[in-house]
């Protein structure tokens, strides 16, 4: 099988963020960002997703943490797009429930051409420490749009910020995982177009 790998730069008056990723890793990952509440959140999503991640940002963190948590999820779709390639034999679908605690929320994702998020998540805290929970969205808004991906997010129960969020990022990773899995029975793309 090919590698399933790609390297993305992205580069604006905002920020410069660099991502690498392999589909087909063991979870490691190297993060960079300035952003510890989100690099701790991303390496849930390798670890979980079982995905290799190495990203780094240089970002304009003296305004706030927006842009640059907005661009690395922009450039994380992109570069999970390029290495998916024509999509050709994956699973295509991925869902996945993920507890801590007392908090559960549930993500399903279909990697279908059409970017789409619908996000049902109500947080008892505006801020985790310095990072602002309204950023979750607009990560994974950035994802979606670029990575062609139809998303559902759920938090069917929790009352820690902290813990809401982080089950979202892992039931991400793992959701990840599934739709990207190689499914050795499937010989063309997933669908009845033909094309994803």
């Amino acid at each position: 099988m090919t590698a399933r790998t790609s390297q993305i730069s992205r580069k604006t008056n905002e920020t410069l963020i660099e991502v690498k990723v392999n589909l087909d890793g063991t979870g490691l990952c190297s993060l960079n960002t300035g952003i510890p509440f989100l690099e701790h959140m991303l390496e849930q999503v390798a670890r979980h997703g079982i995905i290799d991640l190495d990203i780094s940002a240089q970002g304009d963190l003296h305004i706030d943490d927006h842009h640059t948590v907005e661009d690395i999820g922009i450039t994380l779709g992109q570069a999970v797009a390029e290495a998916l390639g024509n999509k050709k034999g994956i699973s295509r679908y991925g869902h996945a429930y993920v507890p801590l605690d007392e908090a559960l929320s549930r993500v399903v994702l279909d990697f279908s051409g059409r970017p789409l998020l619908t996000s049902n998540v109500e947080y008892p805290d505006r801020m985790i420490g310095k990072f602002s929970v309204a950023l979750v969205h607009e990560f994974f808004q950035g994802f979606c749009n670029h990575a062609l991906v139809t998303m559902h997010m759920d938090c069917l129960r929790g009352k820690n910020a902290h813990h809401i969020v982080e089950t979202l990022f892992k039931a991400f990773g793992r959701a990840l995982k599934i739709a990207v899995a190689v499914d050795g029975r499937i010989t063309g793309v997933p669908s009845t177009k033909g094309v994803l």
